[in-house]
């Protein structure tokens, strides 16, 4: 199971959307005018939250399935769908925060946090289990012919 390196690829998806979700969630900072800090976690939004909930689940299932190919494939590519949603979600709940304070005339200024680019790493991670698997099912279906 751990000798394929999909499973290494699941396992890292995993590992960064827990890190997203509990241990550093700050993914946008605002400085507003009263030298205060808003930020936005993968906390603040249930959608978000769940969904990076739904992510874990599936990368940890997947890595488990590694008689059932087929389902795995499938499984891994909607948990691929799943994170690229997340990223535009991720994008427009910021974006909406960031009117939301610039109509009120208290922002100063915004950035991003590292932690907000680590669904790009899931997508990238999910692409390459994906493509893994596939390689895997081509071979045994190569193997199968030959017998």
């Amino acid at each position: 199971m751990i000798q394929r390196k999909q499973t290494i690829y699941l396992l890292l998806a995993a590992i960064l959307g827990s890190v997203i979700s509990f241990y550093n969630p700050n993914l946008w900072r605002a400085r507003l005018t009263n030298n205060t800090y808003q930020y936005f976690t993968g906390q603040s939004s249930y959608l978000y939250f769940i969904l990076l909930m739904i992510i874990i689940a599936l990368s940890v299932v997947c890595i488990f399935l590694f008689k059932k190919r087929p389902l795995q494939f499938k499984l891994t590519v909607i948990n691929l769908l799943i994170s690229i949603g997340i990223i535009i979600l991720q994008y427009f709940k910021i974006k909406s925060e960031a009117v939301q304070w610039q109509e009120s005339n208290m922002l100063a200024s915004s950035s991003y946090l590292p932690a907000a680019f680590l669904p790009v790493i899931i997508v990238v991670l999910l692409f390459l289990a994906a493509r893994g698997i596939y390689k895997d099912e081509r071979l045994v279906k190569s193997l199968n012919r030959l017998r």
